[in-house]
Order: structure tokens, then sequence, then C-alpha cells
């Protein structure tokens, strides 16, 4: 049981209401509604996560890979549940979750599987310099930072989730490390 009750909109000061909603679910979600408990930190956390979403740097399914790679490595169900099924969505497949779960990046191709090690190598605080201008050859300077922000970012709502223990919405199972 989470360590904080989940909070429904309208337990929520009005400008704070929406933020509790999932924009892809439309309805409010458990990470949110514990978290909601502090409003400001809240609204941080959702223009964070945003910022991660739409400016890091990746497409779409580069930037699933990279937070399936952070819940992975954290271990955070509620995270690895939430993305397999946006990054399946994106085209990632099952047995590419696997091996992500696995930490076999050498699996993907080229340019993905330089982007798996490099966030890897940023989760192990290992990025050297050789890794960071192979990255920086391969994508750009503000990929690279784009990609360590949403490592950390990840890393630093996993963090938060576990110290409330934040459960799977009512009703779901875990979609498992191995989803297939």
């Amino acid at each position: 049981m989470a360590r904080v009750p989940y909070l429904e909109p309208e337990d929520l000061p009005e400008e704070y209401r929406d933020l509790v909603v999932s924009k892809l679910q439309g309805k409010p979600v458990n990470v949110y509604a514990a978290i909601g408990h502090n409003p400001e930190v809240l609204a941080g956390t959702r223009a964070f996560l945003s910022s991660l979403w739409e400016s890091s740097g990746l497409e779409d399914r580069e930037r699933e890979l990279v937070i399936l790679l952070a819940a992975a490595e954290n271990e955070c169900r509620y995270e690895w549940h939430q993305h397999v099924g946006i990054a399946g969505d994106l085209g990632v497949t099952k047995a590419e979750m696997v091996a992500i779960a696995d930490g076999d990046f050498d699996s993907f191709d080229g340019d993905e599987s330089l982007l798996l090690w490099y966030a890897a190598a940023v989760f192990d605080h290992d990025v050297d310099d050789a890794l960071h201008d192979e990255f920086v050859e391969a994508y750009d300077e503000s990929t690279a930072v784009g990609v360590a922000s949403l490592v950390g970012g990840y890393t630093s709502l996993a963090s938060v989730l576990e110290a409330l223990d934040v459960e799977l919405e009512n009703g779901e199972t875990f979609a498992g490390w191995d989803p297939r």
C-alpha cells in the first residue's frame, strides 16, 4: 500500500487539478496522485518530464528505449510497467524490451545500441571522453545533455516512487521484466 493516499483532482487547488491526470491515459494516475501532496513539486515534476519528452533531442522510440533502460536499471516496476505499453505503441518489440532489461544493447542496430550504452554509462556514472565523443559524433551535444537529463530525471522519479511505495493502478498486473 502506498505510503500516502492517492489524491483525486478535486483534492487539489484548482490550478493543479489537471496535473494528476495522465495526458496519455486521460485519467488520474498513481504517480501524480501521490506527488500531488506537494502541488508545487508536482507542477515542477510534470514540467521537467514534459521538457524531457519534448526536447531531449531523441525520436519518440529512442526516448522510450532510454526510459525503459532507466526503469530497468532502477528496478522500478511502476516506470517499467507504464512505459512497456508506450514503447510498444512506438514499435519497440517485446524482444527489445527483454534485451534492455537484460542489458543486451548490442542486439540493437548502430545508433540505438550506442544510445543505450551511453544511457547505461550515464546511469553508472561511467561516461568517459571516448564514449561521449562517439555519442556526440552520432547525435550531437544537445542530445547528450538530453539523454543524461532523461536518465537522471527518470532515476529521480524512480526514487520518489520507491520512497512513497507507489503501486500500479487498480486492476493492473505488472507487465513483467520479460513482457512477452
